[in-house]
């Protein structure tokens, strides 16, 4: 019970200093321009390309016990430097253009590296019983950043927020290292190897890992079909949001508003009915039911593409992915060794996530440019049904092992 406590308490944390900083994201997207944003996209890949080699060089020669400090400590750095940038000059749209490429790299870093926390100390059963759970306080958290940054965003402005949030990341190093004293006493018997040793291997590791495993690759499959799908979703959010709300503080609240209702809806979820899906019907179910819900949701798209509709597809869509997708998917992880956890997890979570928003998010533009928002919402439709494919086949095959545990992937030479 403590375990589980620290690691909600932890995933609060991490999660209200991200949401803090989601909607403002999502206005200086807007600010720098709509039809500029594959271009972002693309900036945040290349990002992502520079950083994954940096961290396997890192988790080779560090203990993880220290992994995760020093990585939230650099990401508080980097963002603290930002918000000095905004004190001086608001209105840059270069420095908001950095903005958002830094804010889509880390968020995916430092929620990926918390959830390898999670799959190291705790077993695959533990993960089954409790992963649901825990990630409520994501969501719990997920409420409360976006109601902080409603409730601030005049008061202090976004450079302010930015220093809010920095402090909130901080503050869950606490729990953190509360969590690797508890593994240290009671342990994780998929892995004997104490965090205080690295990880070792090379620094492409998690890639090389990822290529070898068949079981990997189809998880790598799945990912890019979910972003390919939220990217379709997203451009389309900021085309109508650009064309009906000029102003970006009222941007601003209304990607709040919209965030707060997302995490709500995703805590009640996980709270009382994410567990009991995955433990009698299969984690199969967890990864199936959100893409077959898009499938509708951009038929719907395709038929009215009015705001309150792109909102309302968007909320299924995110809502669905965090109360049902992500634990599922996470629990895939919960028996591998402590390499692919934190390596080749790592480089799904990261490379494979932002190659797939680079490359649907030229798709999305090009379908875009010929005039017409129902061929991307035809487009959509027909990624939802290759994602609800791959989420069968990947679940069908975690479902079938003995006591729902995944497969034991081997580490990469």
């Amino acid at each position: 019970m403590a375990a589980v406590i620290a690691a909600f308490l932890l995933f609060f944390l991490v999660f209200a200093s991200y949401f803090m900083l989601r909607p403002i994201r999502e206005t200086f997207g807007i600010v720098g321009g709509v039809k500029h944003l594959q271009w972002l996209f693309t900036a945040t890949f290349l990002a992502t390309l520079g950083v994954v080699p940096l961290y396997g060089w890192l988790s080779k020669k560090m203990p993880r016990s220290i992994l995760l400090p020093m990585s939230y400590g650099f990401v508080s750095v980097v963002t603290a430097g930002i918000a000095t940038g905004l004190f001086i000059e608001p209105e840059d749209v270069w420095l908001a253009r950095a903005f958002y490429v830094w804010v889509s790299v880390m968020n995916l870093f430092v929620i990926s590296i918390a959830w390898s926390l999670m799959a190291d100390v705790f077993s695959a059963e533990q993960g089954h019983r409790l992963f649901g759970r825990i990630a409520a306080g994501a969501s719990l958290g997920g409420v409360v950043g976006p109601l902080l940054t409603n409730i601030l965003v005049d008061a202090i402005g976004h450079a302010g927020l930015l220093v809010l949030s920095t402090v909130l990341l901080l503050s869950s190093l606490i729990f953190v290292r509360y969590l690797l004293l508890w593994r240290a006493r009671y342990g994780n018997p998929a892995d004997q190897r104490p965090p205080a040793q690295p990880i070792g291997g090379s620094i492409w590791a998690g890639v090389t890992t990822i290529l070898r495993s068949p079981y990997l690759l189809s998880i790598s499959l799945f990912i890019l079909l979910l972003t390919s799908v939220s990217t379709f979703v997203y451009f389309e959010q900021a085309r109508v949001v650009d064309a009906s709300i000029p102003n970006p503080v009222d941007q601003t609240r209304l990607f709040s508003a919209i965030d707060t209702g997302v995490q709500a809806l995703s805590l009640v979820i996980q709270l009382f009915l994410t567990g009991e899906i995955a433990r009698r019907l299969g984690v199969t179910t967890l990864l199936v039911s959100v893409p077959v819900a898009m499938i509708a949701g951009f038929l719907l798209l395709a038929a009215t593409p009015a705001l309150p509709i792109v909102v309302a597809v968007m909320m299924l869509r995110r809502v669905g992915e965090y109360a049902l997708i992500r634990p599922g998917r996470e629990m895939l992880f919960t028996t591998v060794d402590a390499e692919t956890k934190y390596k080749a997890k790592n480089a799904i979570d990261t490379v494979v996530y932002r190659g797939g928003d680079a490359v649907s998010a030229w798709l999305d533009a090009g379908l875009a440019a010929l005039g017409s928002s129902v061929l991307a919402a035809c487009g959509g439709t027909l990624l939802a049904g290759l994602w609800a494919w791959s989420g069968w086949l990947i679940g069908k095959r975690h479902d079938a092992e003995a006591g729902q545990k995944a497969p034991t992937v081997p580490a990469a030479a």
